[in-house]
């Protein structure tokens, strides 16, 4: 009885520090409208700063408590505010990748301050005090001071809410923010309390939580996932539920450290407990509508065959250019282009077509390396195939539940996800379902062969780049015809409004599945040519924060252009590791360049892609400058290949004076735009072909039109 009673002190203590940080996310969420992912690195970041100004440069506890919690945590505060609004009324895959983008920015910002390789102990509150006695149960004082300021906490936030004017703002403005204005409200001055408010207890909850556990950036930022689980007991919106939603989060990690029998089977199931409690909360409670639904859908523009095509050729040769002009030590660094290229593009149907937020993409794709590394030990070819469905099954699996979860809660789900196969599924040793052998990462790692092509073995790195590179082509034609397809038109209908499809005779549940399945199976391939390239993988390559960079990425490329696996795939391979090569103590700001990325997001809601286009386009119908760019890219190949000039002089060579062709040929085109207009191009679409003959060309122009682009 004295160990139960003693695992629940302990219990209630951390769930004390669960409803601190829940109840901000709380207050930030239904105030503003958008679900803040980057909550828990608020607090990560507060418990760095508490550690540096207290250890790191001796200042007095209280002094350092009224910086962290007065003059830092408000100022973030703020600072987030500015950041969000530009996004506030876009689709909710854009709000959610501003605040993703903060979460995998301020990880690598804190690992930049701190080395994350140096111990940075923190003793809890007056430790040199004698724990008390309550009965046969021991309570220290940091334990009780936890409790004590929760308990404040509620006290407090019930007073601001309802016996303040701000408080009445902020419910006003979670009601109906417009009314709230006509009325006299100030739903900016809302908004930044909110966050203010919010980010404080973020902070405040960090510092609590930072002498019980390792002061790592990763670990700390994690452990929102269990005030996610808090957060969802009181549906978003409730502070009591959320409050007891931490103390079952708490109390269950307690009883589980304590009470869980000891095999090699159950130690991550502890450690993915609250994730395993944040998806049922998800699926068993009933959510209300969400808060703050964007305004404005990402584009999702009409692809042509003929454009796909030559794009995808393009994709194949830049890759066969790359595996000979590159050494072997770039090979392995630049080759994951096309494999993580092909994980990007698993985004594109499911966020771009359907609008289905999913972050558990690169955990899928572990899957998929995983079983090509087992089925496909011989490097049989058929096993490729195998990989991609396992992958789908698991995405139609994912898809389930997911069905009756819309926006942030299928945002939410899918983190727990990944969070379960992070911690516990993929580090289980081997066993038996049904009498088939399931293996995962074998001893922390799994060796990975390349595939055998009808007796030809791919084993050098230079070919495995190509064969990505084909296969990225190949997949990027499969998503254009999948959007120029039925099946497209209607996941983009799903999307636009979902009762208006389904009161037209759509069936939400098969076309669900099948996009969740079609963008993990894509996903798996992409798991299957990473773990090709890089010989042997480890769960670690696949987890949660891993995945974020190249959501982000995908997100500031475009989630709706066929083009975005090759963008994405290019811009986070190769800026980031071209950086470090030319200068090594960039590495960290490299790793910063993904949340930096995603933090624009607000300026360029469309993505790159759109831009991109609009810009190279001139030249591709260039009758002179795109044969001089092909003449120039054919020589420089030739003379690379000759060895007269390296690879990195070709590669920036041949990219200068394309650009500068590019920028020739835009300006002509501009210019012929400017010029006065014949009688047919002044006749409006709406008379095209009544006063001035329809033309074969107009047909796309009209697709484009539809398609919004």
């Amino acid at each position: 009885m004295d160990q139960f009673i003693t695992f629940g002190i302990v219990g209630l203590s951390t769930a004390a520090i669960y409803a601190i940080i829940g109840s901000g996310l709380v207050l930030t969420y239904t105030t503003t409208g958008v679900f803040n992912f980057a909550h828990g690195a608020a607090g990560m970041l507060a418990a760095f700063a508490y550690w540096q100004l207290t250890v790191g440069w001796g200042m007095p506890v209280w002094i350092a408590l009224i910086v962290c919690l007065l003059i830092l945590a408000p100022l973030f505060g703020l600072i987030v505010e500015i950041i969000v609004r530009p996004v506030a009324r876009l689709g909710e895959a854009e709000r959610l990748v501003v605040t993703v983008a903060l979460l995998s920015g301020l990880i690598a910002l804190a690992r930049w301050i701190w080395d994350p390789n140096l111990p940075r102990p923190l003793q809890p509150f007056l430790n040199n005090e004698e724990p008390f006695h309550i009965g046969s149960a021991t309570i220290t004082w940091h334990q009780a001071i936890t409790m004590a300021v929760a308990v404040a906490v509620a006290i407090g936030l019930r007073i601001l809410l309802f016996g303040t004017r701000t408080g009445a703002e902020m419910r006003a403005t979670v009601d109906d923010r417009a009314l709230a204005g006509m009325n006299g409200a100030d739903p900016v001055r809302a908004n930044r309390v909110a966050w203010i408010l919010g980010t404080q207890l973020a902070a405040l909850g960090g510092i609590l939580i930072a002498p019980t556990v390792t002061l790592d950036a990763q670990q700390l930022a994690l452990l929102i996932v269990s005030a996610y689980t808090a957060a969802v007991f009181g549906r978003m919106k409730s502070l009591p539920l959320t409050f007891f939603g931490a103390v079952v989060v708490g109390c269950m990690e307690s009883y589980l450290a304590g009470y869980l029998p000891q095999n090699e089977y159950l130690p991550g199931l502890r450690l993915a407990a609250p994730a395993i409690l944040l998806l049922l909360a998800l699926l068993v409670f009933p959510h209300g509508r969400l808060h703050g639904k964007g305004e404005r859908l990402g584009k999702v523009p009409m692809p042509t065959m003929v454009g796909t095509m030559y794009f995808a050729l393009g994709t194949v040769i830049f890759g066969l250019i790359l595996a000979t002009v590159l050494n072997e030590a770039s090979l392995i660094t630049y080759g994951p282009i096309f494999s993580l290229g092909v994980v990007a593009l698993s985004y594109v149907p499911l966020a771009g077509f359907a609008g289905q937020i999913s972050l558990c993409q690169l955990s899928i794709a572990g899957i998929g390396a995983v079983v090509w590394a087992h089925v496909g030990d011989s490097g049989q070819l058929w096993a490729l195939v195998v990989a991609m469905l396992v992958s789908a099954v698991v995405g139609a699996l994912v898809a389930l539940p997911a069905l009756r979860l819309s926006g942030v809660y299928l945002a939410l789900g899918t983190v727990a996800f990944a969070v379960i196969l992070d911690r516990w599924i993929f580090t289980l040793p081997n066993f038996e379902l049904f009498g088939l052998n399931i293996a995962f990462f074998e001893q922390g790692s799994v060796e990975v062969v390349g595939p055998d092509l009808f007796g030809y073995q791919l084993d050098d790195s230079k070919e495995m780049m190509i064969f990505a590179a084909v296969c990225l082509a190949l997949a990027t034609i499969g998503i254009a015809a999948v959007r120029r397809s039925r099946f497209g038109r209607r996941l983009i209908a799903s999307r636009d409004s979902e009762a208006a499809y389904a009161t037209l005779g759509g069936n939400l549940l098969i076309s669900r599945v099948l996009v969740f399945a079609f963008s993990a199976g894509i996903a798996g391939l992409g798991g299957a040519l990473y773990g090709m390239q890089q010989r042997s993988v480890t769960p670690e390559q696949f987890n949660l924060i891993a995945g974020l960079p190249i959501f982000l990425i995908a997100v500031v490329a475009g989630l709706g252009a066929v083009g975005t696996g090759f963008a994405s795939g290019l811009m986070f391979v190769g800026p980031m590791n071209a950086m470090v090569a030319l200068a090594h103590w960039t590495h960290n700001l490299a790793a910063l360049l993904p949340g930096l990325a995603g933090v624009g997001m607000g300026s360029n809601p469309d993505g790159v892609n759109a831009h991109f286009r609009h810009d190279w386009t001139p030249l591709l119908r260039s009758p002179i400058a795109l044969p001089a760019a092909l003449a120039t890219i054919a020589l420089g190949w030739l003379l690379k290949l000759q060895d007269v000039i390296s690879g990195w002089t070709f590669l920036f060579g041949a990219l200068f004076i394309c650009m500068i062709l590019q920028r020739w040929a835009l300006n002509r085109a501009n210019a012929a735009a400017a010029a006065p207009k014949t009688a047919d191009e002044l006749v409006p679409v709406e008379w095209w072909g009544l006063k001035r003959p329809f033309r074969e060309e107009d047909k796309e122009v009209l697709a484009r039109g539809i398609a919004g682009s």
